[in-house]
């Protein structure tokens, strides 16, 4: 990880609710309803539907949206869509790289 994928993922966590829902997505099972629409095959365990994600973090749609795009854009989320549903989950490997980052560089 570099300096610059460092800094998006820290802007991406100057806001509380943005790391709320990554606190939620590291525990699906604890914080969501099972994902019905998801099965083995689809090969997306641990994805959580934007709609549910919404009604936890009790924030509009377009702002969900938005905060799960930024989340996506610094890799701290991956993103699948699943018919009409759109599914995110933590992206276990940035996450891990950011953490070796901050380890080493600070």
């Amino acid at each position: 990880m570099d300096d610059g994928q460092a800094v998006e993922i820290f802007k991406a966590l100057s806001n509380q609710t943005r790391v709320r829902i990554l606190q939620m997505l590291r525990e699906p099972a604890v914080y969501f309803s099972p994902q019905i629409h998801i099965t083995k095959e689809d090969g997306f365990d641990g994805g959580v539907c934007v709609s549910d994600i919404r009604s936890k973090t009790g924030i509009s749609q377009s702002t969900t949206s938005q905060y799960l795009s930024i989340l996506q854009q610094s890799g701290l989320v991956e993103m699948k869509r699943i018919g009409q549903w759109t599914y995110y989950r933590r992206n276990e490997e940035t996450i891990k790289q950011f953490e070796r980052y901050i380890g080493s560089h600070l």
